[in-house]
């Protein structure tokens, strides 16, 4: 062991590392050091200082294995560069947030929700055909952002979800649906339009499919240089309290990972310069939307048209809710030390949030029998500039959350191993009160029918409630286009037509210029 520990110390020494942290790390990792870079050897020392030795505990001698254990400091190095703040944060935070679910802490102690302050639009009135003009001529001035990190096995599809029609009469997939519609919008929003920006967010699972499915079908119409691909990586399970990483069981020089959520798309952004890019060039908004909405960019025009009208930093597109109904609640939270934001609140923390804090009834319908706190469908408006300095003093990060599967009441085990998570749409909980927060409510036919379920799940949900299928989604579409169509066509919508020749876009539809596409 002697002899082992004097050619460790030797090791670290040419690499100017103090041996110190090497006495208490296992020995199976001390043997190992000579295989590893200086680079890979300051991993190893900040996991055995992060209390994570265990990882090591079942390495064999060197000559064996070898390529593999350096393919662990691989992947490990990857989880640190991809995490703001690295593998260190990491570990620190969800020390943190475990402590705290294991001690029942509340994230709302303290909060009173309130109804905030936003739009409310009514398809075709003056007021939304107004919003919509603005919106159409501001959409030169925007970039769009797709988060589509996941696969349609749970809808019974064997791809990507973009990649699923979303009707059956043309046989459109969704990001056919998506350029297109973004391609109407650069068409009409202005004399000297340029090309509007399209990045999409994916994953392991779906990096390559995407890649396939752009380049099998030309971009569908857009140029490929407009189309930017961020893949998002995967952060590292945990298997207890102490945020101790959790070793694949196929593979001891494996850490078990899983997704990291959404809200990865904003550090991914802030990584990429892409902002800064955008910024030098004159853009303003930032659209994120997600994968497998049909209707949605028939509402996107007029709540843009909201944004810059009413100068909002974040915009939450919104539908009109049901008390209780299964969708998150846009709600203003008011602590008691005066501290306030404007975020989306869980339906199923939404109600004892509020029966907590003075309401008895809790989440109750109005007098126009809807909650009087607005449905989030996460989609959101972003004002780049406001977006840039908050994520500047970020790095990127977004609040995350931890929600552990306990074996008991002690909450001293999991069931399966845990990770933490973030949403894009908490990004206003780091905002400061000055932040115009806001959102905008359009009509569900209009704005909302996600592909979620499949036939079979699709078929045990109440009567009365949303099925959220392929079918239900197509049938929406129709649904949707019927009852614009038996609009009127006012004045400025006959303008726009003619003004700009349109009908050479098919299947998508942007409001009061949805005539182009029939």
């Amino acid at each position: 062991m002697a002899s082992t520990v004097g050619s460790t110390s030797n090791i670290l020494s040419k690499l100017n590392i103090d041996a110190d942290w090497a006495v208490d790390a296992p020995p199976n990792l001390q043997q190992n050091l000579s295989l590893l870079s200086p680079q890979q050897i300051e991993l190893a020392k900040m996991l055995v200082e992060m209390g994570q030795s265990h990882v090591f505990e079942k390495w064999t001698e060197p000559g064996v294995d070898d390529d593999e254990k350096r393919a662990f400091f691989d992947q490990m190095a990857r989880l640190n560069a991809s995490y703001p703040g690295g593998l260190m944060s990491y570990i620190q935070t969800a020390r943190q947030l475990l402590a705290d679910s294991k001690a029942g802490k509340n994230p709302f102690d303290g909060f009173t929700p309130s109804v905030p302050s936003g739009e409310v639009l009514t398809f075709g009135d003056d007021n939304f055909v107004q919003f919509e003009n603005i919106g159409v001529r501001e959409a030169r001035n925007a970039a769009f952002v797709l988060v589509a990190g996941g696969l349609g096995e749970r809808l019974g599809f064997n791809g990507i979800k973009v990649a699923l029609p979303a009707e059956s009469t043309s046989g459109t997939c969704f990001l056919q649906h998506y350029i297109e519609s973004i391609l109407a919008l650069q068409d009409v929003s202005g004399e000297h339009q340029g090309e509007i920006p399209l990045v999409i967010m994916t994953s392991d699972d779906t990096h390559s499919h995407t890649v396939e499915l752009l380049e099998s079908n030309g971009y569908f119409g857009m140029k490929s240089t407009q189309v930017k691909l961020l893949k998002q990586e995967k952060v590292a399970c945990l298997d207890d309290n102490d945020a101790r990483f959790s070793v694949d069981p196929h593979n001891k020089y494996r850490i078990q990972t899983k997704p990291h959520g959404h809200g990865d798309v904003h550090s991914l952004l802030y990584s990429s310069g892409l902002l800064k890019e955008w910024h030098e060039a004159g853009l303003r908004w930032v659209l994120f939307f997600q994968d497998t909405n049909g209707l949605l960019f028939k509402a996107i025009p007029a709540a843009l048209g909201v944004s810059a009208s009413k100068q909002y930093h974040v915009n939450s597109l919104a539908v009109p809710r049901k008390a209780k109904e299964a969708i998150g609640g846009i709600a203003k939270l008011t602590h008691a030390d005066g501290r306030t934001m404007v975020i989306n609140v869980e339906y199923n923390q939404l109600d004892p949030l509020l029966r907590a804090t003075g309401y008895p009834d809790g989440d109750v319908n109005c007098e126009n029998r809807y909650s009087p706190f607005p449905g989030n469908i996460n989609q959101l408006i972003f004002e780049l500039g406001p977006y840039i300095e908050e994520l500047t003093k970020t790095g990127g990060s977004i609040k995350e959350f931890v929600n552990p599967k306990y074996k008991d009441s002690s909450k001293s085990a999991f069931k399966s191993s845990t990770r933490l998570e973030c949403m894009m749409q908490d990004y206003p909980k780091t905002l400061p009160p000055s932040a115009r927060v806001g959102f905008t409510v359009l009509d569900t036919w209009l704005a909302y029918a996600p592909v979620k379920n499949n036939p079979e799940d699709a078929a045990k949900v109440p009567k009365g409630n949303p099925y959220h299928s392929a079918t239900s989604g197509e049938m929406a579409i129709y649904r949707a286009n019927s009852l614009i169509l038996r609009k009127p066509i006012t004045a400025d919508a006959a303008w726009v037509l003619s003004k700009h020749k349109l009908g050479t876009r098919s299947g998508q539809g942007l409001g009061i210029t949805q005539r182009q596409f029939f």
